[in-house]
This record gives structure tokens, C-alpha cells and sequence, in this order.
């Protein structure tokens, strides 16, 4: 028999069994098969060849290059996978090492670089700007330095890198006085850093060069996977809600993605993101500020549902297991690109430690349009704002994440209406919930910090249809319709009038039973035999890489008056008019604990924790 070769073409691209491995070392050439025997170079030149089912493994070292992956998957089974080599440490880098320093001026060294340098993108004059955005009075690039590692403070002048003094809002005063500063004409840029005694040209001094480290060019690259890489050092702009939103690794408008077990770091903006794209609207708000910033997005919404915004073309990710910490906006953020996506098992943090800029859009993780999305198993602290869910949060389930040391919140839920689950969650930081949203169902968590609600009379927002991206309707945000079952709450001293649950009145009545009230912390007015307990403060010890926490439990939490919190028990909300479903649209039953343990029938214990499971209080929680 005589095959035609485009036949043979088909039969090898529908089949697995003929799925490529292609092999990636720096002792590799681009020139080669991509054989273990004859890597490829760069992790790009293999993203050239790879094929929907392919593999593509890069061996282990430092590989300096954007990744832009020409095309995706077909399917989940169909994917084309970029891994680390197992057991081996593999870096992608949007940086470059710089030499040829020279000395300027005691401890400050210069070097000077010609525009070729940067191969078209220059981070050292694009500025950092977009929609609600805040420069602080001063510019920003998105270009950084890094001395061993660790990045350098941006100096708004000369001046202060040849006397640098802390800045005062930065968590980490003392690393502030390590400065750079930069200065372009026509021809060349120049970049000015403050060594402190170090010499630049025997220690190993980096800096960004490259705006992502793994980025598609274009929407649509569907069913990728990246797996057990090292990324670090991108010069990410602002990624505001109403921008295309370029992240160290982003996803770029697609679908399918899986973002597991990597490392992820230094971001001048943003670490990871399910963002949209850019024909939907590009900082549209910063182009016609004549119209207000919600009148825009809601513009951008519609756009994005004339363009096909919906789960059989955008979201499904899966992110999963990574650490992702040392960025100034978000460790993950997405805008409307994150439906129906699974963020679990993340350690997020220092996120907006340095505070040289701020403007919303910045948090461990934010989310616009968070619709079926599944926040699990997270721990996220120093970030500022831990987790923050804008509009359109519905169908989404947030349960047994731990967050701590937030200087802003843990929790805030804006102009959202529901309905969202929120259980078995750890809220240590001293403003646990920020609530400006309704349609909430709050059940067996910690919350030891302060509750704020207010509404938002002032933006008319979207809700959608049951476990769809259809518009439903939009609506101003009164409040309330809140459900409060089998939570712990501890009282704050210093402001107890906003401690409690739904302390102001709202226009739509929330539900409450089965809460312990602990050290001042007040009852919501509508609930029937609160339980008050003596609990102290929980305290968090970490160490050797775990995490534990101190707290006694009080044997008279035992006393509440609980049930096991269903989609029945939680009714429907008053402005969606939907049920409680699981993100999977299945019916919601909360039945097991932060651990994952069963809870008791039909009377479960009120928390986070069914029982401390060493018995003293002093359970590992991470």
C-alpha cells in the first residue's frame, strides 16, 4: 500500500502514540533534533516545533529567553507540556548579567548601555502607567536591578542614590537603601546603583531586560502546561482589569492551562496572570477619562461577551503548587480570564512589600470576575491585601485557605452579589473581612480579626446567570443578604464597634447561627442563642518550612447550635436569585474540615478545625 505523506501527517498528529519529546540543554543547539542525545538550545526554539500532545524538557541551568509559545493544545489530553527535567533545577530569566561598571561616586557605580542593547524594548524608559494606577508623585520603569539576587530599590533621583535613606513604607526599611536610578537620552541609557561597598564587577549584578519569562504573543494558545521551573526577573507592567495583562506568566486569554510546581519571583508588577486581552480594551479608562473607571469596564465586559467570553473558549486553569512571591501588584490576578479556574496549594507572599507605588488591582491574589473559581488551600501573607474578589464573583467557592500578616485585609469582596461560598478559612490578620458585596455565605471559619461592611451605592455592577458569564442583569451593591454559620469570631478591643457581623443595617437581611463570640466580639442582632467562648488570639509559629498555630480551644464551642451547611440550608440570594451550588454547580455540602477530615454529623463543631489534631491546640496548618 502506498500512503500519501499528508495522510501519514494526519495520522501522526491525531494520534498520541506519535507525540514528540523534544529535549532542551545548554549544551544544546538549535540546529539539533531536540533529541536526549541531541538537545535543542533554547526553550523557544523547541516552542517552534512542539506539537498539540508534545513535551517539551529542558535540562537543567539558567536559559535567559522569553518563552512565546506559537500554539497550544487541542484538548486536556492533547496538550503540549514545557517541563523542568525531574530532579533538576532549571531557570527561565527575563534578565541579563551587566558588567562594566565603573565607579561614579563613593559607593555608586554606572554603567552605560547602548539602545541596541535592549533589542526594541527598553524597560529602563517605559514608565510604569495604566487604569488606577498610583505613582506616588514620582516615575517608575519597569526595569530593575538585582544585586545577587535580590532587587535593588528605584530611586526618583540621583540625588537619592548618592545619600539613599529608608523609605518609610517600605516592610523591609533597611533593604530600601540599596538604589538605582536610570537616565536614557536618544543613543544610550545609563543606570546608577548604590553598591554599598560591594564591587559590581566581582558580585553578579542582573537587570530586567524582557517585560515576561512565558507569554503568548497572541489569545488563544489553549492546553498548556508548565511545570517545575524556576522564573524570575520580568518587567511587567501594571495590570489593571481594563488592560491586556502581561505577567512574569501569564495565560493570555486562553484556555486549558495548567501553572504547577514552579517557583516564581520577582515581577516588577505582576507574577502570575489569567488576564484579557488587549482588543477588548487597553487602559481605556486612562485614554477617555471623561467617563468613570465602572462605565468602562462594564464596556469592556460586554466587548469580551461579543468576542465569545465564556467557558468553551476562555479559563479552566488550574494553578496549583507554586510559590510565588516578590511582586509589586498581584501574585496571581486575572481579569474575566480566570472562570472556572482551580487556584490551589499556593504559598503567595511578599506582594507589595516595598510600597514605592500603589492603586487597586494589587493583592496575593485579584480577581475580576470570578465566576465557578475554586481558591483552595492557599496560604498567602505579607501581601498587603490578601485576597480580593471584584465583581462578578459568583458561583465561587473560597475554603481552607490560611492567611495572615496582611497589613490591609485577608478578605475583600467588592460590589459582588452572589451568590460565593467562603468556608474553612484561617483569618489571622488583624482586618480579617472587607465586605462591600452581598449574596456571602461565610460557614466554619476563623475570623480573628476586625469585619467591616459597607455598601456601594455609586457603581452599578454585573450579575450573570447560574454557572455562566450570561448577563443576568445589573444592580447597585445595598448589602446584607449574608449567611454567618458556625464561624469563630475574636473580638478586637481597640474597635469593637465594627467587629461583628453585619454591624451596620442593610437593606436585605443576612442569616446567622451556630457563631462562637469570643473577647468582646458582638452577636449579629438577628441570631438566636449565640454561643460566647474565652479564646485567645491564635498565634503563628513557622518554622523548617511548616507552619503551625497556638490556640486553645474553649470546651464551650461545643455548646452552639450547629447544622451542617448545605445548598438547602443556605436558600437562594435576593438579587441572582440562585442557590448555593458548589463551583462545580454540584450541591454544596460542607461536611469536611480545614484538614480535610469528616466533620460530625449533623452537629459539626464551629471553626475551621472539627477537632485539633494532636489534641493541644497546636495543630501543623501548612
Amino acid at each position: 500500500m502506498i500512503w500519501h505523506t499528508g495522510v501519514v501527517a494526519a495520522l501522526c498528529s491525531a494520534s498520541p502514540l506519535f507525540a514528540v519529546e523534544y529535549h532542551v540543554a545548554l549544551n544544546g543547539n538549535d540546529h539539533n533534533e531536540g533529541t536526549a542525545a541531541k538537545p535543542l538550545r533554547t526553550i523557544s526554539a523547541a516552542a517552534r516545533l512542539a506539537q498539540p500532545g508534545d513535551t517539551v524538557t529542558v535540562h537543567a541551568g539558567t536559559y535567559r529567553e522569553r518563552v512565546t509559545p506559537p500554539r497550544g493544545g487541542e484538548s486536556d489530553s492533547r496538550r503540549i507540556t514545557y517541563q523542568a527535567a525531574p530532579g533538576e533545577e532549571v531557570w527561565i530569566k527575563g534578565s541579563e548579567v551587566v558588567r562594566g561598571w565603573k565607579p561614579y561616586r563613593g559607593d555608586v557605580w554606572v554603567v552605560t548601555l547602548p539602545k541596541s542593547y535592549f533589542q526594541g524594548y527598553n524597560p529602563y524608559t517605559d514608565r510604569i502607567a495604566g487604569d488606577w494606577f498610583t505613582d506616588r508623585g514620582r516615575p517608575h520603569h519597569t526595569g530593575e536591578v538585582y544585586l545577587n539576587g535580590n532587587a535593588l530599590f528605584e530611586a526618583a533621583t540621583l540625588e537619592r542614590v548618592l545619600s539613599p535613606e529608608p523609605f518609610p513604607d517600605a516592610r523591609d526599611r533597611e533593604a530600601s537603601t540599596w538604589v538605582w536610578f536610570t537616565q536614557s537620552d536618544q543613543s544610550s541609557t545609563s543606570i546608577y546603583a548604590n553598591f554599598r561597598g560591594k564591587d559590581p564587577n566581582r558580585e553578579t549584578v542582573e537587570i530586567n531586560v524582557r517585560d515576561s519569562c512565558f507569554y503568548p504573543d497572541l489569545p488563544g494558545r489553549n492546553y498548556i502546561t508548565v511545570r517545575g521551573f524556576h522564573m524570575r526577573d520580568a518587567a511587567t507592567q501594571w495590570a489593571a482589569p481594563t488592560a491586556e495583562q502581561i505577567g512574569l506568566i501569564g495565560t493570555h486569554w486562553s484556555k486549558g492551562w495548567i501553572i504547577e510546581n514552579n517557583v516564581i519571583r520577582d515581577s516588577k508588577c505582576s507574577c502570575v496572570t489569567l488576564g484579557k486581552d488587549r482588543e477588548t480594551g487597553h487602559n481605556v479608562w486612562r485614554a477617555n477619562p471623561k467617563k468613570d473607571g465602572a462605565t468602562h469596564y462594564n464596556e469592556v465586559i460586554l466587548r469580551a461577551l461579543a468576542a465569545g467570553w465564556s467557558r468553551d473558549n476562555i479559563g479552566a486553569h488550574i494553578v496549583r503548587n507554586n510559590t510565588i512571591f516578590n511582586c509589586e501588584q498581584a501574585g496571581i490576578a486575572g481579569s474575566l480570564g480566570a472562570i472556572h479556574s482551580r487556584i490551589t496549594g499556593n504559598h503567595i507572599y511578599n506582594v507589595w512589600a516595598r510600597r514605592q507605588f500603589t492603586g487597586a488591582e494589587m493583592g496575593g491574589i485579584k480577581l475580576h470576575g470570578a465566576i465557578d473559581v475554586l481558591i483552595e488551600k492557599n496560604r498567602i501573607h505579607n501581601a498587603g491585601r490578601g485576597l480580593w474578589l471584584d465583581w462578578m464573583a459568583q458561583g465561587t467557592r473560597i475554603s481552607s485557605n490560611l492567611l495572615y500578616d496582611n497589613t490591609t485585609d485577608d478578605l475583600f469582596v467588592e460590589v459582588n452579589h452572589g451568590p460565593f461560598v467562603v468556608d474553612n478559612n484561617l483569618f489571622l490578620s488583624p482586618l480579617s473581612l472587607l465586605d462591600m458585596s452581598e449574596g456571602g455565605a461565610y460557614a466554619h471559619n476563623l475570623f480573628a480579626g476586625r469585619i467591616v461592611s459597607r455598601p456601594e451605592l455609586r457603581r452599578w455592577t454585573p450579575y450573570h446567570r447560574p454557572h455562566s458569564t450570561a448577563l443576568a442583569g445589573v444592580t447597585l451593591t445595598n448589602g446584607g443578604d449574608n449567611r454567618f454559620y458556625n464561624n469563630i469570631f475574636l473580638g478586637v478591643t481597640t474597635q469593637p464597634s465594627v467587629r461583628n457581623p453585619e454591624d451596620l443595617a442593610r437593606a436585605f437581611p443576612s442569616f446567622a447561627a451556630g457563631n462562637i463570640y469570643s473577647t468582646g466580639a458582638l452577636p449579629y442582632a438577628g441570631e438566636a442563642n449565640p454561643v460566647h467562648a474565652a479564646l485567645s488570639p491564635p498565634r503563628i509559629v513557622e518554622s523548617a518550612g511548616e507552619v503551625h498555630v497556638q490556640w486553645a480551644l474553649d470546651p464551650a464551642i461545643a455548646q452552639a447550635v450547629t447544622q451542617t451547611v448545605t445548598t438547602a440550608l443556605l436558600g437562594t440570594t435576593q438579587i441572582t436569585e440562585s442557590g448555593y451550588d458548589d463551583y462545580d454547580g454540584k450541591p454544596l455540602v460542607i461536611d469536611k474540615d480545614y484538614f480535610g477530615k469528616p466533620r460530625g454529623a449533623g452537629k459539626p463543631l464551629p471553626g475551621p478545625f472539627q477537632s485539633p489534631p494532636d489534641g493541644k491546640g497546636n495543630p501543623r496548618i501548612w
